[in-house]
């Protein structure tokens, strides 16, 4: 009797054990299953941060909409010099990475979240995205959708939220432009720069003092009332054509700009700071740049803003979006924005196009102020083999000596969109 139980209780084991294997085969299977009905895209992904050898072309999960949201098959995306101080981590709060960049998109409706209403598939649009732009496939609350006007192109589109809602809110919110009012802005030849000078435009007799770097004056000289260059003592310039000085100072390079823009303004005039581009100097973050930015920055004494009747603000678009629910406000701008693009009063400058693939060479580009106008990722262009190879298969060695190559061959080679 013994032997026979232990014979029982053998072939027991044995038979659950081979239960229990062919349990686990069809686990196995049934997440291959899964697994091959995930469909994939392609994404720029940020590995690390630090320099450009941490952005790679890669696969990653398709997105799908949760409720509220659209799903959009992009087709292009914008490039902002917010994007380079991401990769830098050179931000407060910074996400954890790996992570897929990029702020805004344009691209064609595929998926509609539940309780989505307003739009249909197939719609061209435009929209605000928190990361993950630089993608085939984005998913965004419907709040911080639009649709494209007929006559606007992808690239037009990617290349208008960022720009005109930042120059917009600061003109019109903000400072409250009026006719017979002055403007200096600074980087005069990017593409907030042009969205400002195109806006006060709209506005009689508005002057625009702006300041550029020198090899973009021809380009950009008929945007602005008065150009300067970025490194001349511009506030000596600016005195000189109105002794008083201006009424608003747009600022995107902080340090002692801030303070030299403090100066310029006149009683009831407002400086506002919307970025602090003089942070970055190197391919990666500096403390030492900061450091110096920061102290260069003219420490405000609100009783002499008081006795001289000045303003000072600060505005950061993606903040009033994403952490201070004013899609509202966005959306009726925007609202206003479309209408007078219809109405032919403003039109996106776009500098040049790339590929994905080609992601570190426009990045480069940015860093080194080389653009007019703004950088646009076109999700359907193909890479030149040269750019294709260092953004999928490069190594971490030697790979700033590559890619600063690169830019100075891109440079010559590179398709601009006049």
């Amino acid at each position: 009797m013994a032997k026979e139980g232990a014979q029982r209780a053998e072939e027991t084991e044995q038979m659950i054990e081979k239960e229990g294997g062919k349990e686990a085969a069809e686990d196995s299977a049934a997440g291959s299953l899964r697994a091959a009905d995930a469909k994939e895209m392609r994404a720029v992904v940020l590995s690390a941060f630090g320099g450009l050898n941490k952005l790679r072309v890669s696969k990653r999960v398709m997105p799908e909409p949760r409720e509220g949201e659209l799903k959009i098959r992009v087709k292009a995306c914008g490039l902002n010099f917010i994007d380079l101080m991401v990769r830098q981590g050179n931000i407060d709060n910074p996400p954890k990475t790996p992570l897929v960049p990029g702020f805004e998109c344009s691209g064609i409706i595929e998926t509609l979240g539940d309780s989505v209403k307003g739009f249909e598939i197939g719609d061209r649009v435009m929209a605000f995205v928190n990361y993950s732009a630089w993608a085939e496939v984005v998913c965004t609350p419907v709040e911080f959708v639009y649709k494209i006007p007929d006559d606007m192109s992808f690239s037009e589109a990617a290349a208008f939220p960022m720009n005109f809602v930042t120059a917009y809110v600061m003109l019109f919110e903000v400072a409250n432009l009026r006719e017979g009012m002055s403007v200096l802005v600074h980087s005069a030849g990017g593409g907030v720069g042009q969205a400002v000078a195109q806006l006060c435009s709209t506005i009689p007799n508005v002057t625009v003092f702006g300041t550029a770097s020198s090899f973009k004056h021809e380009a950009i000289k008929d945007s602005v009332t008065h150009l300067f260059d970025r490194n001349s003592d511009y506030v000596q310039e600016v005195k000189r054509i109105s002794t008083e000085g201006v009424d608003i100072v747009l600022d995107c390079l902080c340090g002692e700009n801030t303070g030299k823009g403090l100066s310029l303004l006149k009683p009831l005039g407002t400086y506002i700071l919307y970025g602090s581009s003089n942070m970055v100097t190197g391919e990666t973050k500096s403390f030492f740049s900061f450091a110096k930015s920061w102290w260069q920055v003219e420490k405000v004494n609100p009783i002499k803003l008081y006795e001289e009747n000045k303003v000072i603000a600060g505005f950061s678009l993606l903040n009033l979006l994403f952490k201070q629910n004013r899609g509202g406000l966005i959306k009726s701008v925007m609202d206003k924005l479309i209408n007078l693009y219809n109405n032919k009063k403003i039109k996106p400058v776009v500098d040049s196009l790339w590929a994905l693939e080609e992601v570190k060479e426009a990045m480069q580009r940015i860093h080194d102020r080389g653009n007019i106008g703004k950088l646009i990722l076109d999700v359907e262009k193909a890479p030149t083999p040269l750019m294709a190879n260092d953004s999928t298969e490069t190594s971490e060695a030697g790979e700033e000596e590559e890619d600063h190559e690169g830019d100075n061959e891109n440079k010559e080679r590179m398709p601009f969109i006049q």
